[in-house]
């Protein structure tokens, strides 16, 4: 029996909820772990596309590769849209031993409004980095180019993006991506690693090996705020609206006690536009005859902001911005595991969480 086999037969003990209704959770974790291990700096995401394309050919879904999205289809194209992004956080060399956070570097800030929960979470994580190993790959091949050390992050106000200083790294030229140095940790019926957002990419891995036969698109440099663009592009080129298109992430909560609240997260609206009320019912229903706890992440800020001196914006998804951008022609709602520790390479969820929402989409394969 291999070491990750020895690992879920151990959470299963502790937790049979956690795999209530999942055939193989140690098939899903294995994928998990081999996607963790590959590089996807946001901006940088080649590497990481290939690998997808690789898993999913194999499985026999049609696999098309543009750009800045990668698309896969079985058999019933239209039963179900699921998208997720594939970007993670990570560095970029831009200089002579000079290393900014990729996400927000001066060639992304046009698209973003300050209002995202990436740059809202900018203050509150810069000190999270200091004595975390970091590797540095070839941007287009990801060929592993040499391994660093943070040993002091902060935010640097006339450039307004994290700073990092890095010892092993002086080497680089500009334009290099640096990712965390990372891997999937098991303790107590949770896992964490940078799950935002491989594991959706490693779900819908799952469900393709499961049987689902509707279409996936995975999309790059979400973090940057350009992700929807690349959407939006393919179903303009596909010439296709669609009111079910369901986007799969990570939902950031304040400490475990809150995430526990529920086992999957959904969403009315963001702070873009009001998201498709038919699926997103349809999802909450689901959950209801499932026995899955569920809540909605707006109403949850919105309550949390009656007692905030200062308000917390809803956020601006990748969902929100394709429904804006098209006048709510292209439409859906987002599904969403929650996670404590989000932007970090400890971002952590519950196995419980993870289950119930493969679970609940196991639903829609026939």
């Amino acid at each position: 029996m291999s070491p990750l086999s020895l690992v879920v037969e151990q959470l299963v003990a502790q937790n049979e909820r956690a795999t209530e209704g999942v055939a193989n959770l140690g098939e899903f974790l294995e994928i998990l772990q081999l996607l963790i291990r590959e590089p996807s700096v946001v901006g940088s995401e080649d590497s990481f596309f290939r690998v997808l394309r690789r898993e999913l050919e194999e499985v026999g879904a049609q696999v098309t590769y543009y750009h800045g999205v990668l698309v896969a289809q079985g058999n019933r194209p239209q039963d179900l849209m699921l998208s997720a992004h594939i970007d993670r956080h990570g560095l970029l060399c831009t200089g002579p031993n000079e290393f900014q956070y990729a996400a927000f570097i001066a060639g992304n800030q046009s698209e973003l409004t300050g209002d995202s929960v990436s740059e809202q979470m900018l203050n509150t994580i810069e000190n999270r980095f200091q004595g975390q190993r970091v590797q540095a790959h070839l941007p287009y091949t990801g060929t592993y180019i040499g391994q660093g050390l943070i040993t002091r992050s902060y935010i640097c106000p006339e450039r307004r993006n994290l700073i990092f200083e890095v010892d092993g790294l002086e080497h680089l030229q500009p334009g290099t991506p640096i990712a965390f140095l990372d891997r999937l940790q098991f303790k107590d019926g949770y896992i964490s690693a940078q799950l935002d957002n491989v594991l959706s990419a490693a779900i819908i891995i799952y469900l393709f090996r499961c049987g689902f036969a509707g279409t996936a698109l995975f999309t790059a440099q979400e973090e940057s705020g350009r992700s929807w663009r690349y959407a939006l592009s393919w179903f303009q080129r596909q010439r296709l609206t669609t009111q079910r298109l369901v986007a799969l992430d990570t939902s950031p909560y304040h400490n475990r006690e809150a995430a526990d609240q529920q086992l999957v997260t959904l969403r009315r609206k963001d702070a873009s536009a009001h998201f498709a009320e038919g699926i997103t019912q349809e999802l909450a229903d689901r959950c209801t005859e499932l026995g899955i706890p569920y809540s909605y992440k707006d109403d949850y800020i919105e309550a949390q902001n009656r007692t905030r001196p200062k308000p917390y914006s809803l956020g601006r998804t990748e969902m929100g911005r394709l429904i804006a951008a098209t006048d709510g022609a292209i439409s859906g709602t987002t599904l969403q595991v929650p996670t404590t520790e989000y932007h970090t390479p400890n971002e952590t969820a519950s196995l419980a969480s993870v289950a119930a929402l493969i679970r609940l989409l196991q639903t829609y394969i026939e």
